[in-house]
């Protein structure tokens, strides 16, 4: 290509390529606040929880626990790190789960990943100013669970959702704030 329209092409192609260079995907510290600003909205979740817990099992039956909940947030607040325990009139713990809740800028959504009862999956969360619901599907149907928390109260429903159909409640618990909590991110090892 001859010189005189070589130096106008190559021209062309700054001027054209400039826009695209000047939206270059946001860096990590921007990420990251934004992640920290998503999950500051449900910091009313964090503490030590305790109460009654029920589900109705599919026999008729009421299994009947007491629940508890440690939460915190975790890498300096851009997760948020959830432990519950289901306890026994024996106190032996007969349900354990453990989820991550994060947000990401770039779906404008929180998801929760949730480990329990050898299953594990990832999970739509949607925040409110008094709670969160999170959906699970089930083949034709949608277990879903509503929490609101307020005033150091936590009540959270399960329900079975079928199209079409009324929502089948089947697990409540009523949980009372006992106290803070420096976990998951207290006792981390330091560097000596």
């Amino acid at each position: 290509m001859p010189r005189s329209i070589a130096a106008p092409a190559v021209a062309l192609c700054l001027v054209l390529a400039s826009p695209a260079l000047a939206q270059r995907p946001p860096g990590a510290d921007t990420l990251i606040a934004q992640q920290r600003a998503a999950m500051a909205k449900l910091s009313f979740m964090d503490g030590v929880w305790r109460g009654p817990a029920s589900t109705l099992l599919p026999s008729g039956e009421k299994h009947t626990v007491t629940q508890t909940e440690r939460i915190g947030p975790f890498l300096d607040g851009a997760v948020k790190v959830i432990e519950g325990r289901g306890y026994d009139a024996k106190d032996n713990v007969t349900f354990n789960a453990f989820g991550i809740v994060s947000y990401d800028p770039a779906k404008k959504a929180h998801a929760m990943r949730s480990y329990t009862m050898g299953r594990a999956g990832d999970f739509a969360l949607t925040p409110s100013d008094s709670g969160f619901v999170w959906e699970i599907p089930a083949g034709s149907m949608t277990i879903r669970y509503t929490a609101v928390i307020r005033g150091g109260k936590w009540r959270e429903i399960g329900q079975r959702v079928v199209p079409g159909g009324e929502p089948v409640q089947f697990f409540e618990m009523n949980l009372v704030r006992v106290g803070d909590s420096s976990w998951p991110a207290g006792g981390a090892i330091p560097p000596r």
